[in-house]
C-alpha cells in the first residue's frame, strides 16, 4: 500500500528569530495550521513575523513590546500561552496566564491587569472570571517571583497606579440601577433560553456609548445558599463582619467553582486518605476525576461531616465577581435605559441542576423595581467608525447580536449614510430568530442593507455564519474594498476563529492574494481598527 507523503511544513519565521529548532518547528506548524499553508513560501521578514507572532526579537524593537502578543489568543490553552511567553518579562508572563478575552470583568484589559499586578498596585489575583482557577493558580506562582524582586520602576508603578485608579472608579464603585422588564427571545419549542433585559439607569449617573458593556453584581440562588448552610450545619444568622452568614453567602462570595483555599481548609479539619485527597485538590490535582464539577456545595458534600467555623469558611471562598454583558441598545434611541441580551445557563451535574449565577439571577430571581449594583465597562477598540458613511459588516450569532442591535439603532438615530450588513445565526429559524420583527423592519426600510442568516439545526447540514461568509465572499470582498469595517461578537474559542479563517480565505480568493498575503491583509485590518472583536 502506498502512502502519500505529507507536504513539508513551510518555514515562515525569519532566521534571526530567537527560537530553538523545536520551538521553530512548533511555531511554523502553528502558523501553517492557522492559515492553511501547505506549500513552500517566502519566509516572513522579522517585522512581518512579529505581526503574526509578536514578541519575536526584532532588531530595534523595544523589549517590552507586546502588541498582538502571540499568547493573546483565547483559543490557545494556558500551557501553550505560557510556553510562548517563556523568557519574557514577568508582566508579560502574567498577561499570558490570563484568559485573553479582554472581557473587562476584572475591571481592566488583560495587559493593564497584568501591569497593575506587576507594579504591585493590584493584589487580587482571582479577578479573571473566564480564566478561573487555572489562571488564579498560575498568577499565584508568578506572584511568588514578584515578591522576591525589588520594587518596580517608578514609571511603571505610576502608570499602573493610574490604570488601577480608573478601574476602581468603575468595577469597585458600582451604582444602583433599576430592573424593569424581561422578555424571552426564543419562541416556545426552542432548546435555548435567551432573555431581553431592560434596566433603568436614568438616576444612576451612568452613561454609555454603543460598544460598551454593562457590569452587574448578581446574587446567588437562595436555594443553593440554604443547601450550603445545611451542609455546614451552621446557623443562618451566624454573625460575619456585621452581617449574617446567609447574607454574605447570598451576595458576598462565589459558590462556584470551589476554590483551592476551601480544600486547604478542609485538609486541616480531616485526616488520613481524606486529608490527602483535599491536599491534592488544593494543589490543582484531580484524584477522583471530578474536580471540574466541584462547586462549593459539592465540595462540602464530598467531605461529609466536615464542620468548618463559618467565619473561616467564608474567608476561604472567593468574592462574588461581577458579570459583564454587551449592551444591546443605543442611548440615542433609549435615553435613560440600557438593554442586555442574556443566555440563561442551566445544566445538570449528577442529580443537581447547576445555574449560571448572573444569567438566572436576571432570568428568574430579580423582580421589576429591584435595584442591582452596576457599572459601565468602556469598550476598548470596539466602536463604530468615526465616518458614518463607512460600510459596516457585523457578524454576531446567538447573543453576539447584542452590540450590533445597538450599532444599528445608533446608525439609524444619526441617519448614517453608510450601508449595514448583519450576519446572524442560531439553531432553528422558527424558534431562535432574535429581534426578528425589528430586523425585518430595518431591512424593509433599507436601514439594514443586507441580512444574512445561518441556522445550524434546520437541515441535515449544520450551517454557521462562517459558511454563509464563504458563500457571499465576492460581495464581502467588495464591501471591504470600499472601506468596510468588520465586527465580530460571540464565542472566542470556535466561532471567532472560524470567522477569521473564512475572512482570510475570502481575501485570498477574491482579492487575488496568496494565503500569507491574505493573512497579512487581515492583520492590517486589525491594526487599523477595521476588524474588531468583542468575544467571550
Amino acid at each position: 500500500m502506498s502512502v502519500t507523503p505529507r507536504p513539508p511544513i513551510p518555514s515562515l519565521l525569519p532566521e534571526n528569530a530567537p527560537f530553538s529548532p523545536e520551538q521553530r518547528a512548533w511555531l511554523n506548524g502553528l502558523l501553517a495550521g492557522l492559515y492553511g499553508l501547505t506549500e513552500a513560501v517566502t519566509p516572513l521578514s522579522a517585522e512581518e513575523a512579529a505581526r503574526f507572532v509578536p514578541g519575536l526579537a526584532v532588531p530595534g524593537a523595544a523589549v517590552e513590546s507586546d502588541d498582538e502578543a502571540p499568547w493573546h489568543d483565547p483559543a490557545l490553552p494556558l500551557a501553550e500561552r505560557m510556553r510562548l511567553a517563556e523568557g519574557r518579562p514577568l508582566r508579560q508572563r502574567m498577561m499570558a496566564a490570563m484568559a485573553q478575552q479582554d472581557c473587562g470583568q476584572c475591571g481592566y484589559n488583560c495587559r493593564d491587569y497584568s501591569a497593575a499586578i506587576a507594579a504591585r498596585k493590584e493584589a487580587r489575583l482571582n479577578l479573571c472570571v473566564p480564566g478561573g482557577k487555572e489562571t488564579a493558580r498560575m498568577l499565584g506562582e508568578l506572584f511568588r517571583e514578584l515578591e522576591a524582586k525589588p520594587a518596580p520602576e517608578p514609571a511603571l508603578a505610576a502608570q499602573a497606579g493610574a490604570v488601577a485608579a480608573v478601574a476602581a472608579r468603575a468595577r469597585d464603585n458600582p451604582v444602583p440601577v433599576t430592573f424593569l422588564t424581561r422578555r424571552r427571545l426564543n419562541k416556545e419549542g426552542s432548546l435555548k433560553e435567551t432573555w431581553h433585559i431592560e434596566l433603568d439607569i436614568a438616576d444612576s449617573g451612568l452613561d454609555y456609548v454603543v460598544g460598551d458593556s454593562l457590569g452587574l453584581y448578581p446574587a446567588n440562588d437562595p436555594a443553593l445558599v440554604d443547601a450550603v448552610i445545611a451542609a455546614l450545619a451552621a446557623p443562618p444568622d451566624f454573625p460575619i463582619g456585621g452581617r449574617t452568614l446567609r447574607e454574605v453567602l447570598i451576595d458576598g462570595v462565589s459558590l462556584a467553582p470551589a476554590p483551592d483555599m476551601l480544600f486547604r481548609l478542609i485538609s486541616y479539619l480531616t485526616g488520613g486518605e481524606r486529608r490527602q485527597k483535599a491536599i491534592k485538590l488544593a494543589a490543582g490535582q484531580d484524584p477522583d476525576g471530578d474536580a471540574a464539577t466541584l462547586d462549593v456545595l459539592a465540595a462540602l458534600q464530598k467531605f461529609p461531616g466536615i464542620r468548618p467555623d463559618p467565619e473561616a469558611f467564608i474567608e476561604s471562598l472567593d468574592p462574588l465577581q461581577p458579570r459583564v454583558y454587551s449592551i444591546s441598545s443605543s442611548p440615542r434611541c433609549n435615553p435613560g435605559r440600557v438593554s442586555l441580551t442574556v443566555d440563561a445557563v442551566r445544566y445538570r451535574v449528577g442529580e443537581r441542576t447547576r445555574l449560571g449565577v448572573a444569567s438566572t439571577f436576571l432570568a428568574d430571581r430579580v423582580k421589576p423595581g429591584d435595584r442591582i449594583r452596576a457599572y459601565v465597562q468602556k469598550a476598548q477598540h470596539f466602536a463604530l467608525p468615526a465616518d458614518p458613511a463607512r460600510p459596516i459588516i457585523m457578524i454576531g450569532p446567538g447573543t453576539g447580536i447584542a452590540p450590533f442591535r445597538a450599532f444599528l439603532q445608533e446608525r439609524m438615530a444619526v441617519d448614517a449614510p453608510g450601508p449595514n450588513w448583519l450576519y446572524f445565526g442560531h439553531q432553528r429559524s422558527d424558534f431562535d430568530f432574535f429581534y426578528e420583527d425589528e430586523l425585518k423592519a430595518m431591512r424593509k426600510s433599507g436601514h439594514l442593507t443586507r441580512l444574512t442568516l445561518a441556522w445550524s439545526r434546520d437541515g441535515r447540514e449544520k450551517i454557521y455564519v462562517h459558511h454563509r461568509m464563504r458563500e457571499e465572499g465576492r460581495d464581502l470582498w467588495a464591501w471591504i474594498e470600499r472601506g468596510a469595517h468588520v465586527y465580530v461578537c460571540g464565542d472566542a474559542l470556535r466561532m471567532a476563529k472560524d470567522v477569521e479563517r473564512a475572512l482570510i480565505d475570502i481575501v485570498a480568493e477574491h482579492g487575488k492574494r496568496s494565503p500569507e498575503d491574505a493573512a497579512r491583509f487581515v492583520a492590517e485590518l486589525k491594526k487599523n481598527d477595521r476588524y474588531q472583536m468583542d468575544v467571550y
